[in-house]
């Protein structure tokens, strides 16, 4: 069936667009499905995700307002189609841009933004485009105009624009509304989202199509069921119907095995931008689940002399429970043997992060007493963790064994849970940072 499908997308002919897909669990970085990810491919419009990517980085760095009305340039107004129309010497408010660029993929939308962020040439805010992809953790994509038009060096991958899609929700979840927008008017005329998948998938709440000769039809899609978001990535489709049909499926299949705890024990994980969520400066939110340890430079370590008071309680729940033996932990899915735990190893598991450190002592304190047979509530820590001008708490459980630690993790995504395992040398990472 899934070669069946992968037929129905891929056009013919050696000069053809190439067929690469991936999907994403976009809270743990588990790869569900993939198929050429890491195949470098034209990108087309989905490029205008990385143009999206540094307005909103400029926003908030209070270099553009939403409501600054932005110069168009001839060449601009001369960009080939899709475009909305722009004449040369008229403007347009960065928020309309944002919108052109979401729904109608405005080709002269692209060029007005790049210029003004370019300080007047498309190519230098292209290059800055692909400097930013490179701190995301885009190693393969290259980027050469604002908008998508072809050029033979811009290219990236089914991987890479997974990354961007995570990065936009982590980075700026204030504006990744504008994704989801399904509609936008201009000089009375009103532009229907390429993106079908927004009416016509359910839980589906963005993000971008593109499409040229030759990358053929591309989709960037995210959707959340039942607390689940997963970030599907198709490229090379032969028409905009069956890549659509395809990216259902896909998706489909992803979140099947996202429900499967045999799967996502096997599972590879991706790693995500920066390798960890946080929060935007403006909006508190509580970030999704980081994937593992920031870098060194960034962690300040709670040692046990400032361990928070609040998790002292569970220290002495956990205290009046021995842990012997192999054991078994009830799950959703019935019951699932466990290895028991040893203390004093270098391993540990993230089961959260938060805006606010009580709610991650919270978290700690009730899988302690829910899961005794995993975790000891004096290995309980909690680390403060500042990016991006905001400031968020993980919730960690250390001094584990690589299988304890791997067996944990099993048996919280077995109960829909966060959870992600933290090797040694990460930990390592912890100390070196709380050393200075």
């Amino acid at each position: 069936m899934l070669f069946l499908f992968t037929m129905l997308i891929a056009p013919a002919g050696p000069a053809q667009a190439k067929y690469a897909a991936i999907v994403v669990d976009a809270e743990t970085g588990r790869v569900l499905f993939e198929r050429n990810a890491d195949t470098r491919n034209y990108p087309a419009s989905l490029t205008k995700m990385m143009t999206l990517y540094m307005v909103f980085d400029a926003v908030e760095r209070g270099r553009l307002s939403m409501n600054q009305r932005l110069k168009v340039s001839r060449r601009a107004a001369g960009q080939a189609p899709s475009r909305l129309g722009l004449k040369a010497g008229s403007t347009i408010t960065v928020r309309e841009a944002v919108l052109a660029l979401v729904t109608k993929s405005a080709n002269d939308v692209a060029t007005v933004v790049a210029e003004a962020l370019g300080d007047g040439k498309e190519s230098t805010f292209a290059r800055r485009m692909t400097d930013k992809a490179k701190t995301l953790g885009m190693s393969r994509t290259q980027f050469r105009n604002a908008s998508g038009l072809p050029n033979r060096r811009q290219k990236s991958t089914a991987r890479d624009m997974a990354r961007l899609a995570v990065a936009l929700q982590r980075d700026f979840p204030q504006y990744y509304k504008f994704f989801s927008a399904q509609k936008f008017s201009w000089k009375k005329r009103t532009y229907v989202n390429h993106n079908r998948l927004l009416a016509d998938y359910t839980g589906t709440d963005g993000i971008k199509t593109g499409y040229t000769r030759a990358s053929g039809f591309n989709l960037v899609a995210s959707t959340k069921r039942n607390g689940t978001r997963l970030i599907g990535v198709v490229f090379g489709g032969k028409t905009s119907k069956t890549r659509n049909k395809h990216m259902v499926h896909i998706m489909n299949l992803g979140f099947k095995r996202a429900n499967d705890p045999a799967r996502l024990a096997s599972a590879k994980v991706m790693s995500l931008p920066n390798g960890t969520y946080a929060l935007s400066k403006r909006f508190r939110q509580v970030p999704l689940p980081a994937m593992r340890p920031a870098s060194a430079t960034t962690v300040a370590v709670i040692t046990p002399k400032t361990r928070p008071a609040a998790v002292k309680p569970v220290a002495a729940a956990a205290a009046a429970l021995k842990r012997t033996g192999d054991a078994t932990v009830t799950t959703a899915s019935g019951k699932v043997p466990v290895q028991r735990l040893t203390t004093g190893g270098g391993w540990g598991v993230q089961v959260g992060a938060f805006s606010a450190r009580p709610a991650a002592e919270e978290r700690l304190t009730k899988l302690s007493i829910r899961f005794p047979r995993l975790f000891r509530g004096d290995d309980a820590m909690v680390d403060k963790v500042e990016r991006h001008g905001g400031v968020f708490y993980r919730a960690q459980f250390r001094g584990l064994n690589e299988r304890g630690a791997r067996d944990a993790c099993r048996v919280l995504a077995d109960s829909r849970m966060a959870c992600v395992a933290v090797p040694p040398t990460e930990a390592a990472l912890h100390s070196q940072a709380h050393n200075g």
